[in-house]
């Protein structure tokens, strides 16, 4: 399967139509479930803490037969790295990139002030065993 890729405005209802598109481009796929759930935050992520609020996110899917990689990019703005949140229980937001490190085999992030290029890769079928 080739790389499917595609902007999205930096709109919170955004969000959603990226796991629908990412959804629609890995139809059957094992690790689809997984695949929407690192989609959905790293694509909040970019809109809530970075320049892409207000512009754009961009993501890019790769298949190749059951390995899945996921890249999402924001528009920079932020001189930190993204990083996992150590919140407490009552806290409502800070756990997304964890959950993207529990679903993926490997987590790659790139980038500097001007982006950052979060990429999550998923390798065959979910087990019992993983987290999501």
């Amino acid at each position: 399967m080739p790389t499917h890729r595609r902007t999205f405005p930096g709109l919170p209802e955004e969000v959603s139509r990226a796991r629908h598109w990412i959804r629609e481009i890995l139809s059957g796929h094992p690790c689809t479930q997984d695949a929407e759930l690192i989609v959905t935050e790293l694509s909040a992520n970019a809109i809530t803490h970075t320049d892409s609020a207000g512009a754009a996110f961009r993501i890019a899917v790769t298949c190749t037969g059951d390995t899945v990689k996921i890249a999402v990019t924001d528009a920079g703005g932020v001189h930190h790295r993204p990083h996992i949140e150590h919140q407490d229980n009552s806290s409502p937001h800070g756990r997304g990139l964890f959950l993207v490190f529990a679903c993926a085999s490997t987590v790659d992030i790139r980038g500097d002030h001007h982006g950052h290029t979060v990429t999550a890769e998923l390798t065959g079928k979910p087990t019992s065993t993983r987290t999501c």
